[in-house]
């Protein structure tokens, strides 16, 4: 029973190792503090907006991307215009082209 309690231990180690080795490999090969605009352009009612948006914040949540998110009107109707208002509330979502209250 001892032995068996031994290799999980190694085995636990092992695994504990490889993902510490995994995480320091990967800050090494991540860029620098290089923040970088990404400009979502929207049309019509804003289908896909959202999930978009969500993804690129996903990815700076990750830590795999900084940056601001700027959602740009390129003739959004009232609902896509509602839709980008609603998610330039979010902490670094931007919403840029023209007058967003205008529209």
């Amino acid at each position: 029973m001892t032995q068996v309690f031994q290799f999980l231990a190694v085995l636990l180690a092992a695994f504990g190792l490889v993902s510490l080795g995994w995480l320091v490999v990967g800050a090494l090969l991540l860029p620098g503090v290089c923040p970088a605009r990404m400009v979502v352009d929207a049309k019509g009612d804003g289908s896909g907006l959202e999930q978009t948006v969500k993804a690129l914040l996903w990815l700076r949540r990750a830590g795999l991307w900084w940056g601001e998110v700027v959602i740009e009107n390129r003739g959004l109707d009232e609902d896509g215009a509602a839709l980008a208002r609603t998610l330039a509330k979010r902490n670094g979502v931007h919403f840029s082209g023209g007058d967003p209250d205008r529209i």
